[in-house]
């Protein structure tokens, strides 16, 4: 990986851990398992407003996480190493094709 390939997959995961990871999911996630639907991916563990909620909280920490990176770079770095701490064993990053979206 070159050094700015190395740098954007920090940034990637930092965006993640905040902007999704530590967000309104966490706290469906740190529920109880259902029993009978546990790993059965035909039925949802999370409700549609619950969707909403996630959803509506990762666009609003990604759009000031982005706009910190254009208007607030300071900022956006501290956020960056704050990100970070949460992804220290996380997988590496891989690039994926278009048709993976």
């Amino acid at each position: 990986m070159t050094r700015e390939q190395e740098q954007l997959a920090r940034e990637a995961k930092a965006i993640v851990a905040l902007a999704f990871r530590n967000g309104p999911i966490e706290d469906c996630h740190a529920g109880l398992e259902c029993p009978e639907c546990a790993g059965r991916s035909r039925y949802s563990g999370i409700t549609q407003p619950e969707m909403k909620e996630i959803m509506k909280a990762a666009v609003n920490r990604m759009y000031t996480l982005l706009l910190y990176r254009s208007t607030n770079p300071e900022r956006f770095d501290a956020m960056m190493r704050l990100g970070s701490l949460f992804t220290r064993k996380w997988d590496k990053p891989v690039e994926l094709s278009p048709l993976d979206f």
